[in-house]
């Protein structure tokens, strides 16, 4: 069965950093787009990286630009979010989605409802 399984979030302090993982089964990660989003407390899930089946295309959200960064080990069937200076308004469940190559890439790339499949989450928490 195709599964995304999210990893490695926890409790930091401010200007800590975490790296979460996203390993794929049941498929090949290489015949998918993915896409890193955040839900909030209280607010509309967030789109926060994006990267192309390639890894030569990759997308931030304004406000994680300069200090997330995504990437791909299609080898390992797993993608990666690398977040340093961590702050508190980045505190919520963290999902990671996909897109099949057959459909074509979304003009938007951050967009959540471009994307049919989803992991079950993992929480980040940034607090003193």
């Amino acid at each position: 069965q195709f599964q995304l399984v999210e990893s490695g979030g926890g409790l930091v302090q401010p200007a800590g950093s975490l790296r979460l993982s996203c390993v794929i089964s049941g498929a090949s990660l290489e015949s998918y787009r993915i896409g890193w989003f955040l839900q909030a407390p209280g607010k509309e899930r967030e789109g926060v990286a994006y990267i192309s089946r390639s890894g030569r295309t990759i997308d931030y959200g304004d406000s994680v630009e300069g200090r997330f960064s995504i990437s791909r080990d299609d080898a390992k069937n797993t993608v990666y979010l690398q977040m340093n200076d961590l702050k508190p308004e980045d505190t919520g469940v963290y999902y990671c989605a996909a897109s099949h190559a057959r459909y074509a890439t979304p003009r938007r790339t951050l967009d959540p409802s471009k994307y049919p499949y989803w992991g079950q989450g993992t929480q980040v928490t940034v607090s003193s």
